[in-house]
C-alpha cells in the first residue's frame, strides 16, 4: 500500500499533474505514510525530470510544471514532518530570494524546488526582497549559501548592493553568495564579488554543490 502511495507521488511530478498535487499529497498523509518518505518520492520525481531536462529530452516549460507540482504538494508533507517532530537529513541551508525591484519568481522558485529535491534546507524569502531582509536572514539563520535572482537588467546591480552591504556588516565571510537570472553571466558575477552563478536552475544547484564541496 505505502509503495503505491509513494509511486503516485513520484508519478504526479513526472506527469506534471499540477491540479491534483495538493490533493494527492494530503491523501498520502491521511493514509499515514512516513512524510519523509513522501518528500523523498517527490524528490525522486523532480530529480528524474531534472535529469531528462539536462539531457535535452524535456524542455524548460516541463521543468517549470514539475517544479509547480512539487511546490503545491510540499506544504502538507512538510507540515506533517514538523508535526511528528522529524527532520530530513540536509546537505546545508540556502537562503534564496529575488532582489528588490524585481517580482519575477519562476526561476527562483525552480532553483528552490530543485535544491529541496537535492537535500538542502531552503528558506525562500520571496520576491522584491530588500537588502536588509537578506542581511537579516544571514545574521539570524547562518545559511551556508545566499542565492539571489534578478531577471531585469535594471535590478541586477541590486545583487552587488547586497554583497556590498554584507561586507559593511562584516557578514560576507560568513556566507557563500551565488547569483542568477537571464542577464547574469560569469564575468558579471565575478565583477560584483559573487562566489558563483547559474544560468539555469539545474546549473544553479550544481554551482551551489560545487561551492560546498558536495559531489
Amino acid at each position: 500500500m505505502a509503495a503505491d502511495v509513494f509511486e503516485d507521488l513520484k508519478r504526479m511530478v513526472i506527469e506534471f499533474n499540477i491540479d491534483d498535487a495538493e490533493r494527492i499529497a494530503m491523501k498520502a498523509i491521511r493514509q499515514g505514510v512516513d512524510p519523509i518518505q513522501a518528500a523523498d518520492a517527490l524528490t525522486e520525481g523532480i530529480r528524474e525530470v531534472g535529469e531528462r531536462f539536462g539531457s535535452g529530452e524535456l524542455f524548460l516549460p516541463d521543468l517549470v510544471c514539475a517544479s509547480e507540482v512539487v511546490k503545491n504538494a510540499l506544504p502538507p508533507i512538510v507540515a506533517e514532518i514538523k508535526k511528528q517532530g522529524k527532520t530530513r537529513s540536509s546537505l546545508g541551508t540556502v537562503v534564496i530570494g529575488t532582489v528588490f525591484g524585481d517580482i519575477h519568481s519562476i526561476g527562483k522558485s525552480m532553483v528552490a524546488t530543485l535544491l529541496f529535491a537535492s537535500g538542502f534546507e531552503v528558506i525562500d524569502l520571496g520576491v522584491n526582497v530588500r537588502s536588509q531582509e537578506f542581511l537579516r536572514a544571514v545574521k539570524e539563520l547562518s545559511p551556508d549559501v545566499l542565492a539571489m535572482s534578478a531577471l531585469l537588467t535594471t535590478t541586477v546591480m541590486e545583487q552587488k548592493n547586497v554583497i556590498e552591504q554584507l561586507k559593511k556588516e562584516n557578514l560576507r565571510e560568513r556566507v557563500r553568495v551565488i547569483v542568477g537570472g537571464s542577464p547574469i553571466n560569469r564575468e558579471f558575477a565575478e565583477t560584483i564579488g559573487a562566489d558563483g552563478y547559474g544560468s539555469t536552475a539545474p546549473e544553479g544547484v550544481t554551482a551551489i554543490k560545487e561551492l560546498l564541496g558536495i559531489s
